[in-house]
């Protein structure tokens, strides 16, 4: 397995940062990319690869700020897999991130918190444009 899983932020797809060794999993920026399933098909067979072998902990960290409707369905394979994780007995939580002026991000992130069941933190912060 690899270690890590990088992606740079682009216009339309979010930073990506994935360190198996430490269990820090960030996600954050904006995810509208044009083909949801290439984009995301080896983010989520590296999760795969870690739920195989995942560190003592595990946090997940979703910071974004803006995603489609075919990036909310990927989302929740991803918050899936880390309630799959969770099962096994190993620390799983979740890190919801939302612009504390965006109602919408943040009942998104409270129905994602209904769906599963693994410790989830609701975290408001100022957006700053760039």
């Amino acid at each position: 397995m690899n270690e890590k899983l990088i992606r740079k932020p682009h216009i339309d797809t979010p930073k990506v940062n994935f360190d198996a060794k430490t269990g820090i999993l960030l996600i954050e920026g904006k995810s509208f990319p044009p083909d949801v399933t290439t984009y995301f098909g080896d983010i989520l067979s590296w999760l795969d690869e870690y739920i195989s072998q995942p560190a003592e902990s595990t946090v997940m960290t979703l910071k974004l700020d803006y995603f489609n409707t075919a990036s909310s369905k990927i989302i929740m394979d991803i918050l899936y897999k880390m309630e799959e994780l969770n099962s096994t007995g190993k620390e799983v939580i979740i890190e919801w991130y939302y612009p504390d002026d965006d109602e919408d991000m943040m009942e998104t992130g409270k129905e994602y918190q209904e769906l599963i069941k693994v410790p989830f933190k609701q975290i408001g912060y100022k957006f700053i444009f760039d």
